[in-house]
């Protein structure tokens, strides 16, 4: 059974298997690195939102929308979203694990913020920013979202993750060497960098951390945006 995972820039990632495609952060349209267009996107199944910001939550409603996709995410930011926009949601929390068609999904914690920012500048609480372990097909695919370093991250060693997707960005989230020390606590057989060099804020060197972590004997595998791996 395939399973493709293509990195669209920033945080934004695409899964996708025989039967299901599967969108995380969908920050498409006002991406300046994302190599796509709403209008290419094929019939997305499941959406899923690690926290409120505007280059996370990106295009769902319109995608959602046009797809009837489910979006996944916390149960605040859920319900925002069902009420103001009258998309399909499922809400979980930090801790939850949930089966879904596809396979198992569990939420968990992240250091970040979640708040929605309204046109008129008014902010909305958007609950918990968190990350996911997706299971499926046999893998464990692990976005951490938006989050610093947290001891936390050691409980994931038990969840046999194999593609841990992190952030080395700095500034907003973790850097390349707080990264590093993240896959330590983590023990992936790969990892994916993102939420880096979308802007000058989040510039950071991903052949340095792809580096550090050969010399802690972790794979890392640098995807530019529109590249694709499949497993």
């Amino acid at each position: 059974m395939r399973v493709s995972l293509t990195f669209l820039g920033h945080a934004a990632f695409q899964l996708e298997t025989d039967e299901f495609r599967i969108l995380i952060d969908p920050f498409i349209s006002q991406n300046p690195v994302c190599p796509i267009k709403l209008d290419d996107l094929k019939k997305i199944d499941y959406i899923f939102i690690t926290h409120g910001h505007s280059d996370h939550v990106g295009d769902t409603v319109e995608i959602a929308r046009k797809f009837n996709s489910t979006v996944v995410t916390n149960f605040e930011l859920s319900t925002y979203l069902s009420n103001r926009f009258d998309v399909s949601t499922h809400p979980m929390h930090i801790g939850g694990r949930f089966e879904f068609p596809f396979g198992v999904v569990k939420m968990t914690p992240a250091l970040h913020g979640s708040g929605i920012i309204e046109e008129n500048g008014n902010i909305i609480y958007g609950g918990n920013p968190c990350g996911f372990v997706i299971s499926l097909k046999g893998q464990k695919i692990y976005h951490a979202g938006d989050t610093g370093l947290t001891t936390d991250m050691k409980l994931l060693a038990d969840e046999g993750v194999d593609i841990a997707l992190l952030p080395i960005g700095g500034n907003y989230v973790m850097d390349v060497e707080d990264a590093v020390i993240a896959t330590k606590f983590i023990n992936p057989r790969k990892v994916i960098p993102m939420h880096y060099n979308t802007w000058e804020i989040i510039k950071a060197d991903a052949e340095l951390f792809k580096k550090r972590l050969r010399e802690i004997e972790v794979e890392c595998l640098i995807l530019n945006p529109g590249d694709s791996i499949e497993f």
